[in-house]
């Protein structure tokens, strides 16, 4: 069984978003995600500085079982990335909400983050796809 923290917002697509209470969030993917690929060698991080729109793709997590893409899950200026992850991909599986976040971003309305999943309705997805 995934875990899956009630504090954070979820997409369809299996990222996380976590609102740091200053006006930015942290994206990730889920407990989830990192489980169905298996273990990571490789993370695409976008740009800081890119303007991304709500459903863009904006980086690549490789496995060795297959690559799937990262969505933005809201509009925003990408403000910084886990640098860490480039020597360190394993990280994504091993703390998926924690040390493994992928990339915090501004976003242009942060009211969006009521649009997404919460813990429940993500639950309920996670156990569909399984």
């Amino acid at each position: 069984m995934s875990t899956i923290p009630a504090n954070l917002s979820y997409t369809e697509s299996h990222e996380w978003v976590l609102d740091n209470g200053d006006g930015t969030v942290t994206v990730g993917i889920t407990d989830h995600a990192q489980q169905a690929l298996g273990d990571v060698v490789f993370v695409e991080l976008p740009e800081v500085g890119r303007e991304l729109d709500a459903g863009e793709e904006f980086g690549v997590i490789e496995s060795v079982k297959a690559a799937s893409d990262l969505y933005a899950p809201l509009a925003g200026e990408v403000l910084e990335v886990n640098e860490a992850l480039e020597d360190a991909p394993e990280t994504v599986n091993e703390s998926p909400y924690e040390d493994g976040w992928i990339a915090k971003l501004k976003p242009a309305d942060i009211t969006v983050l009521d649009n997404l999943l919460d813990a429940d309705a993500y639950a309920q997805l996670a156990e569909e796809d399984d």
